[in-house]
């Protein structure tokens, strides 16, 4: 380690915090040297997803970076690891509604009798689903179609729609907050059922 790494080493989080905002990237690196592995663990932790949790990671310190100016941060542990959790909150909320939606797919293109109670339930899944996609303003469908359903990632959707990356996010925290309303209670209801199906 050379004495530069070995100084940045030895500075405390709030000097550290400091140098990054003067837009120090050296300090910044030091920042994800000293949090990055705790950080990873705590999300492949909850998510079991080695993939998934780095992707949560570095978005986060992607955004420490972007925000480094404005952010204010009083303690950078604190800030670091409930920002990480609520990406995880988000991530496992995000699953549940695209889980939800692509087992009704799934349902829906087979033979089932319409009669079986299996069947009733998807019914009112998809009214559900229906319900609360009619509800979303146009440009909020929009970018949750793309999002959810087609799999485009955020930077490509901010180039397809012509918004922001920040206003796309927004768009996307805003549908699936009146899309969970809309289906919570058939989700919760219908987990035995996505548990058998995935067996299939």
């Amino acid at each position: 380690m050379n004495s530069s790494l070995r100084m940045y080493s030895s500075w405390s989080d709030a000097t550290l915090l400091d140098a990054l905002r003067a837009n120090d990237e050296a300090a910044f690196e030091e920042i994800y040297r000293r949090y990055c592995y705790r950080l990873f663990t705590l999300a492949y932790g909850k998510l079991k997803s080695r993939e998934i949790a780095e992707e949560l990671v570095q978005d986060l310190f992607e955004s420490l970076w972007s925000k480094r100016t404005t952010t204010t941060i009083q303690q950078l542990d604190y800030y670091l690891f409930s920002a990480l959790r609520y990406r995880i909150i988000n991530y496992i909320k995000a699953q549940k509604v695209r889980a939800g939606y692509e087992f009704f797919c799934r349902v829906s293109l087979s033979d089932a009798d319409t009669n079986t109670e299996d069947s009733l339930a998807m019914n009112d899944l998809h009214s559900a689903f229906a319900a609360g996609m009619r509800q979303l303003p146009e440009k909020s469908r929009e970018v949750f179609r793309l999002s959810r359903l087609e799999h485009y990632t955020v930077p490509e959707i901010s180039a397809r729609v012509h918004l922001s990356e920040k206003t796309v996010e927004y768009h996307l925290t805003k549908s699936l907050k009146l899309l969970r309303s809309y289906l919570r209670e058939f989700l919760m209801s219908l987990l035995p059922l996505l548990f058998f199906f995935r067996g299939l």
